[in-house]
């Protein structure tokens, strides 16, 4: 049974936790992967912040501000504002019966995916965050008429965690946080984040905890289920879709993906 983390007292660390995240093996992953993963990984806003990837060793990694509160922390509602102060709330720990005031969460704003222009978008590349064009793929020369593909995924049940249904993948991720810093109360800190926005963190040994994180893709289209780089390339050829997207994981054992999607069998 997880225990409370040891904290002493009400922080920034009740409502949202600065972290190092794993993106990409130098050594495995080719430079346009790295782009990739980097591309997907920095996609999914809702409830993550990124700064600027950047190589350490033989891995691309990212600072990272993950906006889940603790578990144990209870609201007990605004507690005023002082002239020229940011509003406070007041609250108290259900673990450790500390009681006091709160900032407000912080204002961060999301990093854009679009840069102006049907064309253009934030996307990683060469290792950097960059506004590039990404035009549609062309047709093929000498290719046979066809009829044109719905997406499968439009009207599909599934669902995340939250009961939230429609394009459960792309809602839906696991984090790689690097334990190794100046948190020596990292994994404990984050297994008390609410469930099931985080959750499921598992060290692997080797300083690297993965958990899950219902954060969705800021590359969703409004419909909330299209995605805005399907069938574009970039500027060298690549397609924009990162590979984690265009290639379906297999599930492992005793996994049969989220519940009601039409591409997995489900429960």
């Amino acid at each position: 049974m997880p225990t409370a983390p040891p904290c002493r007292s009400l922080g920034r660390h009740c409502l949202e936790l600065d972290v190092v995240l794993h993106v990409a093996n130098l050594d495995d992953d080719t430079p346009a992967e790295q782009d990739a993963l980097a591309t997907w990984l920095l996609g999914h806003t809702e409830r993550i912040s990124f700064g600027e990837p950047w190589r350490e060793a033989n891995a691309l990694l990212v600072n990272a501000t993950v906006r889940v509160g603790c578990k144990y922390l209870a609201d007990s509602g605004p507690a005023g504002r002082r002239a020229g102060e940011a509003e406070h709330r007041t609250a108290r720990c259900l673990a450790h019966g500390f009681h006091g005031s709160l900032p407000a969460p912080r204002e961060i704003p999301g990093l854009p995916t679009r840069d102006g222009g049907p064309d253009r978008f934030y996307v990683v590349q060469r290792g950097r965050r960059r506004a590039v064009t990404l035009r549609p793929e062309p047709p093929l020369r000498w290719a046979l008429p066809v009829i044109e593909e719905t997406n499968p995924c439009v009207g599909a049940p599934c669902r995340t965690a939250d009961n939230q249904r429609g394009a459960a993948c792309c809602r839906d991720l696991t984090l790689d946080v690097v334990l190794e810093g100046e948190q020596p109360n990292l994994l404990e800190l984050l297994r008390a984040r609410q469930s099931p926005y985080l959750c499921k963190v598992t060290p692997d040994g080797a300083g690297i905890a993965e958990c899950e994180v219902i954060s969705a893709c800021g590359y969703l289209e409004p419909d909330g289920v299209s995605c805005t780089l399907h069938g574009r390339v970039r500027p060298d050829g690549e397609p924009a879709k990162p590979f984690v997207c265009r290639e379906w994981p297999e599930p492992g054992t005793g996994q049969a993906g989220h519940p009601g999607c039409r591409l997995l069998s489900s429960p």
